[in-house]
């Protein structure tokens, strides 16, 4: 199932709620810093972006892999989940177990799809985890899989490669870093709260990221790609920050 993406537009006009809660200054800020007349829309998105790029690297460099996202005991999952998506639940996409085929490309060395049940029957880690969107709202999880390192690792990934890349059923597309791929508390989740992981979440899996905001953690993914070149993102390409650390 594919849909037809919104077209990308310029940063300025993703300033919206949205924006505003990941950028770190606003237009009034960037104009008086650097002179830049808020009409002139070619120097305003160039401050943008540059605004943007030092966020990301700065997030990186403070990354650490051994460093773990806060978890929490069974009494503060949420179990009425809260759905979140560009669109509304009723147009989640519904995948079949019997027709789904997780497929591989770029610097992997076995690509042969992997089925629902084979995904399934990978060793799980669980974790208890907020989830934090980037509209301002946070929930507590279980959230149960295999981990996407071990995963990276049995299919032959390159680990020195600089990114893992998702394409979804949606027509969403994400990536991360590979250390943040290779982060401990990074899984396939393919289940929620114990139960196998619902349709409006996700399956038969979505990467759970808990290091990462929300819109990190694709859902319905239906190819995992490995790469040395930039890959972006759905949302990334309409003004949010690259790495999205939370």
């Amino acid at each position: 199932m594919t849909r037809r993406l919104l077209e990308p537009t310029p940063l300025v006009g993703q300033l919206e709620r949205r924006l505003f809660l990941r950028q770190t200054l606003s237009l009034g800020a960037l104009t008086l810093m650097t002179g830049c007349d808020i009409s002139d829309q070619d120097s305003v998105q160039k401050v943008l972006h540059a605004m943007s790029w030092w966020n990301d690297r700065a997030q990186a460099f403070l990354f650490r892999r051994e460093a773990l996202a806060p978890t929490y005991p069974e009494s503060d999952v949420v179990h009425d989940f809260r759905y979140n998506a560009f669109y509304p639940v009723t147009d989640a996409p519904q995948l079949s177990a019997a027709d789904y085929r997780l497929h591989l490309s770029g610097l992997i060395a076995d690509k042969r799809a992997w089925t629902v049940e084979q995904i399934s029957a990978l060793p799980q880690d669980s974790q208890i985890t907020r989830h934090v969107c980037v509209e301002g709202w946070s929930m507590i999880g279980k959230w149960s899989g295999p981990r996407l390192g071990d995963f990276l690792r049995r299919i032959g990934a390159d680990l020195t490669a600089k990114y893992v890349g998702f394409q979804c059923a949606d027509g969403y597309t994400g990536s991360l870093d590979m250390a943040s791929a290779l982060h401990l508390q990074t899984i396939m989740a393919v289940k929620f709260a114990d139960d196998p992981l619902p349709a409006k979440f996700g399956y038969p899996f979505k990467i759970r990221v808990p290091t990462k905001l929300g819109y990190k953690n694709p859902k319905w993914v239906t190819t995992i790609f490995v790469t040395n070149r930039f890959p972006g993102g759905f949302w990334e390409e309409r003004g949010y920050n690259w790495f999205g650390g939370s």
